[in-house]
C-alpha cells in the first residue's frame, strides 16, 4: 500500500510588502472641490511669488516661501499652490508630475496644492498645449447646506 503526501503548503511571507496600485492620472478638468489624491502631469506656465517669511538672525526659524503658479494641460488650467522647496521646482516651463494632489479652496476658488504626503517630479517635457481659456480657479464656489 503505497502512501502518497500532500505537497508542503507554501506559508506567506510576513514580512511581504502590500502590491503598490498603478497611479491613475487625471486631466484637470476632472478635478473637483474637496477631493484629494489626484495624480496628474501639467505644464507650469507662470510662477508668482506670494509670500515670503522668516528671520535672518534666527536659524531655528524656517523660512517660508509661497507662490501661485498656474498649471495645466489640454483640458484645462489651475493655479497650484507651491510652498518652500516646492517653489523651486515649479519654473515656467517645466513638465512636472504631482502626485497624491489635493483641492483647497480659498476664497470660494480651487487651488491644486501637494501636502507632505504628495510628490513634486519633473518629467520629459509634454507634448500638449495647455488649454488656458479654461481655469477653473477663475469659477467660484459658495458651500450651500441642503435640508434633508
Amino acid at each position: 500500500m503505497a502512501t502518497t503526501t500532500a505537497p508542503a503548503q507554501q506559508q506567506p511571507q510576513v514580512n511581504a510588502k502590500p502590491a503598490l496600485r498603478k497611479p491613475v492620472f487625471v486631466k484637470v478638468d476632472q478635478l473637483k472641490p474637496g477631493t484629494s489624491g489626484h495624480t496628474l502631469t501639467v505644464k507650469v506656465l507662470n510662477s508668482n511669488t506670494v509670500s515670503q517669511k522668516g528671520r535672518s538672525a534666527s536659524q531655528h526659524l524656517r523660512h517660508t516661501k509661497v507662490s501661485e503658479c498656474l498649471v495645466g494641460d489640454e483640458t484645462g488650467s489651475i493655479l497650484f499652490t507651491a510652498r518652500n522647496e516646492q517653489v523651486d521646482t515649479m519654473k515656467p516651463g517645466t513638465t512636472v508630475i504631482l502626485r497624491n494632489a489635493k483641492i483647497d479652496m480659498f476664497k470660494g476658488s480651487m487651488r491644486l496644492a501637494v501636502g507632505k504626503w504628495g510628490r513634486i517630479e519633473v518629467t520629459e517635457p509634454a507634448q500638449f498645449a495647455v488649454k488656458e481659456d479654461n481655469n477653473l480657479s477663475l469659477v467660484e464656489y459658495e458651500l450651500v447646506n441642503v435640508p434633508e
